[in-house]
């Protein structure tokens, strides 16, 4: 479904991601791990159109993601639809005056019939169990408040793909219990699901595969996670624990 093909990317002040190709399959749960500083979260932006890469191909389902491809609306409508992002700070992506707008503003920006932007809206607010926050204002609440918001406002395209930088960053062990499940429930039901992480001890037994991506911004190893995670030795080299 998502196919990189020798992907690099530059700042200007040298290459942050350098030479990164790999593919994943549909349905597939796939997390990236690495130091800090490795390239992650540009990945995770490059997977939904926010940055292109400087070189290098990224197509999706078949169809090549780039500048140009991304100038026409409907490719690029239909795109932010099918791959949903979470940022690893929910402040990036929350602007709307009441937490229902932020969740309505997805299916609302695809045309979507009130009757069913309202349906996806209380959906939403339910999974996620924020029904008594759909009038508050996002910048007043929470980070964990803010986090499942954001995740809402995500989850009302109902995308095919779900990307997330650092799901668990700044929550509290509570938090992070309730989103593995909410993350564990949507690949059971068929998504895909891509997500940089290093919080290992709150993401176990969610992933398939784990790519691993060096200090050097390259791709080090692709694999099984019970396999990379039981290489103590890999990861040590890697300064990933």
């Amino acid at each position: 479904m998502i196919e990189l093909t020798d992907i690099s990317y530059d700042y200007g002040e040298g290459e942050v991601l350098s030479g990164i190709s790999l593919a994943v399959a549909r349905g597939s749960s796939v997390a990236f791990i690495g130091p800090n500083g490795c390239g992650k979260s540009t990945l995770m932006k490059l997977l939904n159109g926010l940055v292109l890469p400087s070189r290098g191909g990224y197509r999706f389902d078949g169809a090549e993601i780039s500048g140009k491809s991304l100038k026409d609306p409907r490719m690029a409508k239909r795109f932010h639809q099918r791959v949903g992002f979470l940022f690893q700070n929910p402040d990036a992506q929350l602007f709307c005056p009441a937490v229902r707008d932020e969740v309505a503003f997805g299916p609302r920006q695809m045309g979507l019939p009130e009757p069913e932007v309202e349906r996806r809206v209380e959906d939403c607010l339910e999974l996620l169990g924020i029904r008594e926050l759909r009038s508050r204002v996002p910048y007043h609440l929470s980070g964990g408040e803010k986090k499942r918001v954001a995740l809402a406002a995500v989850l009302a395209l109902n995308p095919e793909v779900l990307v997330l930088d650092e799901p668990m960053s700044g929550l509290d062990p509570r938090m992070k219990g309730f989103l593995r499940e909410i993350v564990a429930s949507l690949h059971r039901s068929g998504k895909t699901i891509v997500c940089s992480t290093h919080d290992f001890a709150y993401v176990e037994g969610l992933f398939e595969t784990a790519v691993v991506i060096g200090a050097d911004h390259r791709l080090a190893r692709v694999g099984s996670w019970e396999e990379i995670m039981a290489d103590e030795e890999f990861l040590r080299e890697q300064n990933i624990v």
